[in-house]
C-alpha cells in the first residue's frame, strides 16, 4: 500500500449516498408506505403488536434495495479501503451497498437489512432472498420469530460498532462525513468528536447541514460525483 499522507482517515456515511443508487430515504410525506409512517414501524413495539406488517414492509424495501446496485462514491470508499493502510467505513445505512461495492470492514451502526436474528435465541443469518418465503419468518433453531438485524427506533446502537468507531474518529487525521444530514444521534457527535481532536473536516453533500459551518472543506455535489474527485486528488 502506499503512505499518503493526513492517515488515518475515517468515513461516515449516511442515507444520501445510497439515495443516488435509487434507495429511498422514506422521510416525509413520500416515506408513507400502506399510509403507514416508517417510523412507527420500525419499532419494537410495532413488531410485537403486527410482526407480520412489519415485516411486509421490510420485506417490500428488500425489493426496492436488491434492484438497486452501489454507485461510484459506494465504489470509491472501497477502493480507498483497498488503497490505504488505515482507513475507517463507518455508515449509517442498512442497505448493504458498500459490501456490495467491495468495501470488506463496515461499521454498520444501525444494522444490515439483509440480515435476520431470533427474538429468542442467538440465532442469526444473512437471507438475500427477495421474496422472502415466510411472512413473518422463523427461526429454524427454537421457532421463535425472527426480525430484521436492525436499530429500531429506541433502541441502543451495537456497542461494539459505536465503540469501534469513537476509536477510530478519535485517533483519525481526516474525515470524511458523505450523505448524512448530521442529526440523528449518536452518529452526528462523531464529526464534532473529530473537530475536538483537531483532525480535518471534510463534507459532502449537495444540501447544507449543522456541521456544514465546521467543515474545513465542503463539496455541494452529490458523493457520486464529488467523492472520486476528493480521491484523486488526496492521492496526489
Amino acid at each position: 500500500m502506499k503512505r499518503f499522507s493526513q492517515q488515518p482517515v475515517v468515513a461516515l456515511t449516511g442515507a444520501g449516498i445510497s439515495a443516488e443508487s435509487g434507495v429511498p430515504t422514506f422521510r416525509g410525506d413520500e416515506g408513507l408506505w400502506r399510509d403507514h409512517n416508517p417510523q412507527e414501524l420500525a419499532t419494537a413495539t410495532a413488531f410485537h403488536r403486527d410482526p407480520e406488517l412489519v415485516w411486509a414492509w421490510y420485506a417490500w424495501r428488500r425489493e426496492l434495495i436488491a434492484a438497486c446496485r452501489p454507485n461510484a462514491a459506494h465504489k470509491t470508499l472501497a477502493a480507498m479501503e483497498r488503497e490505504l493502510e488505515d482507513f475507517t467505513l463507518v455508515t449509517q445505512n442498512v442497505d448493504g451497498l458498500h459490501q456490495a461495492a467491495g468495501s470488506q470492514r463496515v461499521l454498520e451502526l444501525h444494522g444490515n437489512i439483509w440480515r435476520l436474528r431470533c427474538t429468542r435465541c442467538d440465532y442469526r443469518t444473512e437471507d438475500h432472498s427477495v421474496p422472502l418465503p415466510n411472512l413473518p419468518p422463523c427461526c429454524p433453531a427454537c421457532d421463535a420469530l425472527l426480525r430484521p438485524d436492525v436499530v429500531w427506533f429506541g433502541e441502543s446502537l451495537p456497542r461494539q460498532v459505536l465503540d469501534a468507531a469513537w476509536r477510530a474518529v478519535v485517533d483519525c487525521q481526516t474525515m470524511l462525513v458523505v450523505g448524512t444530514s448530521a442529526l440523528v444521534e449518536p452518529a452526528a457527535s462523531l464529526p464534532l468528536l473529530a473537530l475536538r481532536n483537531k483532525s480535518r473536516l471534510v463534507e459532502i453533500n449537495p444540501s447544507e447541514t449543522p456541521l456544514s459551518e465546521h467543515a474545513h472543506q465542503v463539496l455541494r455535489q452529490p458523493a457520486g460525483e464529488a467523492l472520486p474527485r476528493w480521491w484523486s486528488a488526496f492521492k496526489k
